[in-house]
């Protein structure tokens, strides 16, 4: 049977470990395939690439790949947003199947992608896009079929959760643990994405649109980053029976989809609270099956090169099949896609925890309880440290409450006078409903 030619675009680290991978395991993957997989070209930038390409078809030009008549599959690792977006349009018009990591690509221009690939009958697989080396895209979109899923909350991003792990760890702190992240190359100069939650962000849009069957909506999410996290927080949440991380939630609800990234306590004992440096989870918890945990490393050349080098031989498996024949993109039918609404966060649900400066007065206590109380706000725990200075640290846990409600009471204690600066409001967990 005639071979399928793949032409890579982008031989950075992901490239680099996709061509290792795809040569090195060959044969293997022709065995599962049912067809031989040949490199047929390779567009790339670097003089230096991390693998050997002699003898290869090389090119400084994606578009090149993308309109190359002998390629079947292009493999889009470059990253980024606009010349992606270009690169695997082109790729679409031309009648190429895709396969790409690219979660901002997927996450931000997906619709418009996977509405032109129907038009043409060709795929775009995106495995890798999320955790790495993980197959939750598949475990969720084939593997849960069955089940109505209810909610998901996933460490998608391993550079907070090793600056996160180590701060628990060590007591270090935030700007420390992330300079070592960047001497380590867990982090990147502008380490923004990572440590705002904008990384997690674009991979949880996907995770919500292949749970709940809805549009990609990534400008509707909540996104909160782990600077300004404290080991003060880290300890007291210890004390509490909690760990802290940073999640990715979405949860289906009768009034819509919620879909946020926060810092979340979340009770010690269960799994996702013991994943640690820079590893992956994914905790899923569907109406049939329960709550089933995906965990392994998010990053790396050949962990997720494990991941794009799957999708390709997906693709090969079925370049025969008719679109309709397919598993869809965002796993439920392109024309039965639900309307329900990605609510905003302050319509959101959580119970919280609250560490506020007071003033070591007698009543100063009871004016903030009262404050809680009117705004129907119930408090599960408090901790009052003792100190000898004349402000005091005090520790709320509270039960669920929607978020506007608590947005109102943090406005209101923030304003009396015996308050001191402002409230840290992370929101808790518990990850059994």
């Amino acid at each position: 049977m005639k071979p399928v030619k793949v032409g890579i675009c982008g031989l950075g680290t992901v490239g680099g470990g996709t061509f290792n991978v795809l040569m090195r395991n060959a044969e293997e993957i022709s065995r599962r395939a049912g067809r031989h997989i040949l490199i047929e070209q390779i567009a790339m930038r670097s003089d230096n690439p991390n693998c050997d390409t002699t003898g290869m078809q090389i090119t400084t030009d994606v578009f090149e790949v993308a309109t190359n008549p002998e390629i079947d599959i292009v493999i889009e690792l470059i990253g980024g947003y606009d010349t992606a977006r270009d690169l695997v349009m082109t790729a679409i018009e031309n009648g190429k199947h895709v396969v790409t990591a690219n979660k901002a690509l997927i996450a931000v221009h997906g619709n418009e992608i996977f509405e032109a690939a129907q038009e043409k009958n060709v795929m775009v697989a995106f495995e890798a896009s999320v955790a790495g080396g993980i197959p939750i895209i598949k475990a969720i979109r084939e593997g849960l079929a069955a089940n109505q899923i209810n909610w998901l909350a996933g460490i998608i991003n391993g550079t907070g959760n090793f600056i996160m792990t180590e701060m628990r760890e060590k007591g270090r702190e935030f700007a420390d643990v992330l300079q070592e992240a960047q001497a380590l190359g867990y982090a990147e100069a502008d380490p923004t994405f990572d440590v705002e939650g904008i990384d997690a962000a674009h991979k949880l849009t996907i995770l919500s649109s292949l749970a709940f069957g809805i549009p990609l909506q990534f400008s509707k999410g909540y996104t909160e980053g782990i600077s300004k996290i404290t080991p003060q927080d880290i300890q007291y949440a210890e004390e509490l029976g909690y760990r802290v991380k940073h999640l990715g939630i979405t949860r289906r609800t009768d009034k819509g989809i919620e879909l946020r990234v926060h810092p979340t306590l979340i009770p010690k004992d269960v799994l996702l609270a013991n994943v640690n440096g820079v590893m992956n989870a994914v905790l899923v918890d569907g109406d049939a099956v329960g709550q089933t945990l995906y965990y392994g490393p998010g990053a790396g050349a050949e962990a997720t090169a494990s991941a794009v080098v799957a999708d390709v031989v997906d693709v090969v498996r079925t370049l025969t099949a008719d679109r309709d024949n397919r598993v869809p993109h965002l796993a439920f039918q392109p024309s039965a896609l639900s309307d329900a609404p990605v609510l905003p966060v302050d319509q959101t649900t959580s119970a919280y925890y609250l560490r506020l400066q007071a003033v070591e007065r007698p009543g100063v206590l009871s004016h903030v309880t009262r404050i809680l109380g009117e705004k129907g706000i119930n408090i599960e725990a408090i901790i009052q440290k003792q100190t000898t200075e004349a402000q005091v640290p005090v520790i709320m846990l509270t039960q669920r409450v929607e978020e506007r409600m608590m947005n109102e009471a943090i406005r209101e204690i923030e304003a009396l006078p015996d308050i001191l600066g402002e409230i840290v409001r992370i929101r808790v967990e518990q990850l059994a409903d």
